[in-house]
């Protein structure tokens, strides 16, 4: 049997999703009734998981039952084995617990790290449910946000993060790592600075590092497991789900080297019955740790050509868009400001021109006038609905390419008392 190449061949193929009450496709038609719209919003991938995960799953297919599962002590040694090859980090079987969702695992920290009332800090624009797993707990939400330089670039504003855990104001520091929508990787230098600063002010620290996968050469990975002071006071959150398109199955992981932090972690978990042993979910998840690593670097290496393609065509086509630099993560986040439209309009006309992005303000207030755009497609013609044929990038198959123009035009019209579409 020939050995699968996972080239730009293969990651051009993709895989039709539709009738797979597959959110992103299916639920996009079902809200918007659109049968050429092309999804370019939530954070999952248009290619067929890696076969090594298909055959785990098949073989637990023909087990033929499927009764209570328990996660055992392999389950976690995969993991523990997959962070060290692949980010240099050391981690103990013991300092694992498994839990269904790194927002799961977002919550729970927060509910046994913090008290009623406290304050978390966080910086914004970031992931949607960073706000959600504050508040809903009860909790308040402490904004230090991003501030993004003359390069493009978003970094953290180290000097007010501090003056915030000095004034008593957040007991707890809840930090997206690499960075989500903003793509940024963090720094050795800047981590360090974040733990510093909870070490001084004693403060716990908790750290989504679902997109570690996605970093892109020259940069790297730091775990916030490997950043001196940080390490009996973090809390770090991982999944194979992000990186091997498996999120469906619904399986994640909690690390943590704080006996103490960890144990008050599964006195949530047990408080709220929140358990994780998907039969299912398990063997995908270890063998996306264990026998997929050359699917996962041809797709890095697809996914850097279709950044630079993406910018490069917005470049071109729709020059007053300016795409923040992409050093990780498959989702670009695009200043739209330069178009003069009220965000409401922008959407609207995105939704118009057949494409669904991600509303900037799903990340907070700082994303007004931005957009996410996810890259984790095909970029190869491909016939969809019928006899359309759509091209992947910021394109509409029934208009063809979104351009400038789309939006200038609408514009003009909008100012001339015209309707605004």
């Amino acid at each position: 049997m020939n050995e699968t190449r996972f080239d730009k061949a293969y990651f051009d193929a993709g895989i039709s999703r539709v009738g797979t009450n597959c959110e992103k496709w299916d639920g996009m038609r079902e809200e918007h009734g659109d049968p050429d719209m092309i999804p370019m919003w939530v954070a999952d991938m248009d290619f067929p998981s890696p076969p090594a995960i298909r055959e785990a799953l098949a073989g637990v297919l023909d087990w033929g039952t499927w009764g209570y599962t328990q996660s055992g002590a392999e389950d976690a040694k995969a993991l523990c084995v997959y962070w060290e090859r692949r980010h240099g980090v050391a981690i103990d079987p013991e300092n694992v617990c498994m839990s269904p969702c790194v927002v799961t695992g977002l919550r729970l920290a927060v509910r046994a790290l913090t008290k009623p009332g406290d304050g978390v800090l966080i910086n914004p624009p970031v992931y949607g449910p960073f706000f959600a797993s504050i508040r809903a707990n009860g909790r308040k939400i402490v904004e230090s946000p991003l501030v993004q330089g003359e390069d493009g670039v978003w970094r953290m504003h180290a000097a007010e993060m501090e003056e915030k855990l000095a004034s008593g104001e957040a007991k707890a520091v809840m930090l997206c790592s690499p960075h989500n929508p903003c793509g940024r990787a963090w720094t050795r230098e800047e981590l360090s600075a974040v733990a510093a600063m909870c070490e001084k002010h004693d403060v716990p620290l908790i750290v989504d590092e679902i997109h570690a996968d996605f970093v892109y050469a020259p940069g790297e990975h730091h775990s916030i497991l490997t950043i001196e002071g940080a390490v009996e006071r973090s809390v770090m959150l991982c999944a194979a789900s992000k990186t091997f398109n498996v999120a469906g199955l619904q399986q994640s992981a909690i690390v943590c080297k704080n006996a103490r932090m960890l144990e008050a972690i599964k006195r949530e978990m047990d408080a709220a019955g929140v358990k994780s042993g998907n039969a299912f979910a398990l063997a995908a998840t270890r063998a996306a740790y264990t026998g997929c690593d050359a699917w996962l670097d041809g797709l890095k290496a697809y996914l850097m050509d279709n950044r630079d393609f993406a910018a490069a065509y917005l470049a071109e086509h729709m020059p007053k868009v300016r795409v923040t630099p992409l050093g990780a993560t498959y989702l670009m986040w695009l200043d739209c400001r330069a178009l003069g439209l009220e965000q409401k309009t922008l959407m609207e006309r995105l939704l118009a021109a057949h494409v669904k992005v991600n509303d900037g303000l799903f990340f907070g207030e700082q994303g007004r006038g931005f957009v996410r755009l996810n890259i984790g497609c095909p970029r190869a013609a491909r016939r969809r609905a019928g006899a359309h044929e759509g091209r992947i990038g910021l394109t509409c198959r029934a208009k063809g390419p979104l351009r400038q123009a789309d939006f200038d035009a609408g514009e003009r019209a909008a100012a001339g008392g015209g309707e605004v579409g």
